[in-house]
């Protein structure tokens, strides 16, 4: 409720100071005296063998080193999925590099896997309570001699701790690396993600994340490669490279876009590979979800589970618990005992 009041004083500020302030925010409130994840009988659901308080997650790219898990699971969220993480620390693409288009409720970045590496992040996805479930997000370095390489260590890393794990070959700022979403690149890198699982004891689900920037050629065998390879989730996806009509004055900025104008492509993907895939893999929704109406329209579409970044920039921190809630009335109005019933529906 505070927020609306609080919002200028936030935009005022560099909108990369002012993220950071938010994390340590959070951080230092680390969920006390929150309820933790929401959560009903329909909300809870169960995907690639886990189960979730509820489908509304945060999108990597928020808490990249993990410091506010708790924080953001006493918002509401059912999952918090952090990084990307590197294995090593770097310091990502030179200032300004995030733009808020604030008569688009969209945001613009070009960020480039900024974070502090795997070393620095895990202890403290160790030590976080964790009401709801972790994902680790790792990738590449921008400078890596071997990108399949530094992904495998990264899922080896992540599977001793994650709930699950994701591989992020969608980002737009870091070159060439949207290259891994294709042909034998993928099938190498899928192959060198699932042995590094392996190592670990627990061998945690294995999730992909791609671009909505895909030609339906690229569509078809990024499904074939994630059925063969038994990739557990695909997450549709990160930001677009291409830019429908906006109004802001940073509309020309280079990076990708995210928030309400990515909702059309990113809805269109997720039917897509839902197409492609046959239902055989779970598919998580992200881009441009904003309320438990749209949320609900995409796990109509296919999703079992959907994740937030950039409506909270717009909504405020009370965003997850509105659409967990609205997301459950939905449910019970059309007669649908829990999320997964209405998986696909539509």
């Amino acid at each position: 409720m505070l927020y609306p009041l609080l919002r200028p004083a936030l935009f005022a500020l560099d909108a990369e100071r002012a993220h950071r302030l938010t994390i340590a925010a959070l951080a230092a409130w680390g969920g006390r005296g929150a309820a933790g994840p929401e959560t009903d009988s329909r909300l809870a659901t169960n995907v690639a063998g886990l189960g979730f308080a509820n489908p509304v997650g945060l999108a990597a790219g928020v808490d990249k080193d993990g410091r506010a898990i708790d924080g953001f699971l006493g918002l509401g969220f059912g999952s918090v999925e952090i990084g990307t993480l590197t294995p090593v620390p770097q310091p990502g693409n030179p200032h300004p590099r995030l733009f808020r288009l604030v008569e688009d409720a969209a945001v613009i970045n070009r960020m480039g896997f900024n974070n502090g590496g795997l070393a620095a992040a895990l202890p403290r996805a160790i030590a976080a309570t964790r009401r709801g479930r972790l994902g680790i997000n790792v990738g590449a370095n921008k400078d890596a001699a071997d990108r399949i390489a530094d992904y495998a260590h990264g899922v080896e890393q992540a599977a001793r701790i994650a709930d699950y794990v994701t591989i992020n070959i969608s980002s737009p700022n870091t070159p060439g690396l949207r290259d891994l979403q294709r042909g034998a690149a993928l099938a190498e890198l899928l192959a060198a993600a699932d042995a590094a699982r392996r190592v670990p004891l627990q061998r945690p689900p294995l999730f992909l994340k791609v671009a909505p920037d895909l030609a339906p050629a690229e569509i078809d065998a990024i499904a074939r490669a994630t059925i063969e390879r038994g990739v557990d989730a695909l997450i549709i996806g990160n930001t677009t490279v291409s830019r429908p009509a906006l109004r802001s004055r940073h509309r020309d900025e280079a990076g990708g876009l995210s928030g309400a104008p990515l909702a059309r492509l990113a809805c269109q993907r997720l039917t897509d590979f839902r197409n492609a895939t046959g239902g055989k893999v779970a598919l998580v929704a992200a881009g441009g979800i904003d309320s438990g109406a749209e949320a609900y329209a995409r796990i109509r579409a296919g999703a079992s589970l959907v994740q937030l970044y950039t409506a909270l920039v717009f909504h405020g921190p009370g965003l997850a618990r509105r659409i967990a809630r609205d997301l459950s009335a939905l449910l019970d109005r059309d007669g649908y005992k829990n999320v997964a019933e209405a998986v696909g529906a539509g």
